[in-house]
């Protein structure tokens, strides 16, 4: 029992009794629906490769509409950040 690292979960593998294997895989065998579209499904490679990943996943991606709403959110979250802790534009001018 690490205290750093998260325990895995367990894994089991079913086989039926009288199942007949054809190689194409267990019918039994849970995956996510868009798991061979995912680019950041592997162990995580720390904080500056996850983040990386990421934004190579997000400049690889095809659908400019989804970027630009990330994008949009992301500032429309910075704006909110800086009402929040009381930002002062006028640090910027000269009197």
């Amino acid at each position: 029992m690490g205290l750093l690292t998260r325990r895995k979960n367990k894994t089991f593998s079913y086989t039926p009794r009288y199942y007949k294997h054809d190689g194409e895989g267990s019918p039994y065998s849970m995956k996510q629906k868009f798991d061979e579209y995912r680019t950041t499904l592997e162990t995580p490679k720390g904080v500056k490769g996850k983040f990386f990943q990421a934004w190579e996943e997000y400049r690889s991606n095809p659908k400019s509409s989804a970027n630009k709403r990330i994008l949009f959110i992301g500032i429309a979250l910075v704006f909110v950040f800086l009402f929040f802790i009381e930002f002062d534009l006028s640090i910027f001018y000269k009197k």
